[in-house]
């Protein structure tokens, strides 16, 4: 008897847990501003999407959105003009970590927290960063690219935004790998996470080369895989012909990979909802973690249809 007591206790514990959020929802108040880098880019956009949805719950929260159109100065000076305007929590992507980094800095010893997502800036001048382990990512995209060229062979490392953290750590790492492999060649173009700027770097060295002299791509994003295909194939090349790998794994590379036309992407979640979760958390007064790293699942044909793309 005293054990079924205790059972429906638990039961009617969790039923009232599970009624909370709707109550404090109402209770919390306070303005968030995102200050995101470029929202022409697809992933970027998603971003926001994510941290808009997730505010949208609580009514008593206010959210603006600025944006820089990739330029790391004026994303500086939205940096300012909202911390002076008084916001309560700011959320940022720095488009450069360390033009950024001393905007930022000032702002959170001012008393304002700030929430990095994604890129981080040098030293300490910030609340939370909530970021996928790109090292880690970029470890495992490289051993498989090197298992699948058995150590030799010619790979066009499409770049992204160059002063971007997770471009440094991309790169650097990518490289760090090959450079084992006496076999293995790298060319680096830059495509600052763009499809256009992917095609017009792809369509370059096609015009350059007469053909394309390389058989893998390592693209830094899934959208700049596809503005690499979209080239090639205005070039008489066949992507399937290549191995071609991405980040990101959103729809376009789903497609991709179950036509044949891309071997593998890796999940890179774009923490919007985890960084709208800390946001609410210190507009109520309660501490955060300093750094929160997200999974990524690698995706081939084999799992394709079992991970979500991000957008």
């Amino acid at each position: 008897m005293a054990r079924r007591f205790r059972r429906h206790l638990l039961h009617l514990l969790i039923a009232l847990a599970a009624a909370v959020p709707a109550t404090v929802s109402a209770e919390i108040q306070g303005s968030v501003a995102f200050a995101q880098d470029d929202l022409s880019n697809d992933w970027r956009r998603a971003q926001v999407a994510a941290v808009r949805d997730h505010l949208a719950d609580y009514p008593g929260v206010e959210l603006e959105v600025t944006d820089a159109r990739g330029d790391a100065s004026l994303q500086a000076l939205h940096v300012e003009r909202l911390a002076r305007r008084g916001v309560d929590v700011l959320i940022t992507s720095p488009a450069d970590g360390k033009l950024l980094e001393p905007v930022i800095r000032r702002v959170h010893r001012n008393g304002t927290p700030v929430i990095l997502l994604d890129r981080r800036i040098p030293g300490a001048g910030f609340t939370a960063f909530v970021h996928p382990d790109n090292r880690q990512v970029t470890q495992r995209l490289a051993s498989f690219l090197l298992d699948r060229l058995e150590g030799e062979g010619r790979i066009l490392m499409l770049k992204g935004l160059p002063e971007a953290t997770p471009t440094l750590l991309r790169t650097r790492t990518f490289l760090a790998e090959t450079k084992r492999h006496p076999g293995i060649s790298v060319t680096s173009r830059v495509g600052n996470y763009l499809r256009g700027d992917a095609l017009r770097a792809v369509e370059a060295i096609l015009r350059t080369e007469g053909g394309f002299p390389f058989d893998a791509i390592y693209a830094q994003s899934d959208s700049m895989a596809v503005g690499a295909r979209m080239a090639l194939r205005r070039g008489g090349i066949d992507p399937g012909n290549l191995l071609i790998a991405g980040i990101d794994y959103i729809q376009a590379a789903r497609k991709a990979i179950r036509n044949g036309e891309q071997a593998v992407s890796y999940t890179y979640p774009t923490g919007g909802q985890e960084g709208a979760e800390l946001a609410l958390r210190l507009l109520q007064g309660e501490s955060v973690p300093r750094e929160l790293v997200l999974d990524s699942v690698q995706v081939t044909a084999d799992n394709l249809d079992a991970a979500d793309p991000i957008f």
